[in-house]
């Protein structure tokens, strides 16, 4: 049996637009049914979520049903442990949150591989190898494996080619709501200096090649993040959606 293809990972080194929502409402029903709708990935986030470890296993299995949207996973924190368990349950995309330097970021990417190259446990029995069939995972796992590192703030900035160019790293995400409280704006997303940073880092990391993320609520500045050259663009979260829809609806009746 082959090690299932990391769609999302394709999609980004062919250069191809992600869109994207994020899944901070636990439990595998809305992951399940946002991934019915044809966005191209959803974030199953358990870093500024209830949403524990133990969640993510059903999350992904309700995913599964729709083979169109690709599940990406953030952990609370760069903790080889927990990725190592998110791995297990087959996660093959995780965005690694509040990587600082490129030490870091090595860290992250070793945490992904196996012995000798990096330091992931070894166990043959999980859902990642289907349960011991797919015989050659642990050989290849990596090469479906797809390593998001979370670049959001000042002094992440100021080494973010020394970052994005560590071996294993397959594209950056921009932090703007930490990115804009480590720049002193805190709650300004919107301002010019970190809509400037913002901007100036999508443009170093196209220099580099390296595919640049972000998360916005804002869809015109979703659309000027994609146009400079974003190429994974989460534009939605589902307890903003849920709770936008109810005072939309409230206010027709009131």
């Amino acid at each position: 049996m082959e090690n299932p293809k990391n769609q999302f990972k394709a999609a980004l080194r062919e250069g191809r637009q992600q869109i994207g929502l994020w899944n901070m409402i636990t439990g595998p029903l809305v992951p399940e049914a946002l991934s019915g709708l044809g966005y191209d990935w959803v974030v199953i986030d358990t870093e500024h979520s209830p949403t524990d470890v133990s969640d993510v296993l059903p999350a992904l299995q309700a995913m599964a049903a729709e083979p169109g949207t690709s599940a990406v996973v953030r952990p609370a924190w760069n903790d080889p442990v927990l990725i190592k368990r998110l791995l297990d349950f087959g996660a093959q995309t995780l965005l690694i949150p509040y990587v600082q330097s490129a030490e870091e970021a090595r860290a992250a990417v070793a945490a992904t591989r196996y012995p000798p190259v990096g330091m992931r446990g070894v166990a043959g029995l999980h859902r990642a190898t289907r349960y011991g069939r797919i015989g050659d995972y642990m050989a290849r796992a990596h090469e479906e494996t797809c390593v998001l590192v979370q670049v959001e703030t000042r002094a992440a900035l100021d080494r973010l080619e020394e970052i994005a160019g560590v071996e294993g790293v397959d594209g950056v995400f921009i932090g703007p709501a930490d990115l804009a409280a480590s720049l002193g704006r805190p709650g300004r997303q919107d301002h010019p200096e970190v809509v400037e940073a913002i901007m100036g880092a999508i443009d170093r990391l196209g220099a580099l090649g390296v595919p640049a993320g972000i998360l916005t609520l804002d869809g015109d500045f979703a659309q000027a993040c994609m146009a400079r050259g974003t190429r994974f663009t989460a534009v939605g979260i589902d307890a903003s959606l849920m709770l936008s829809g109810a005072r939309d609806l409230l206010a027709r009746f009131r």
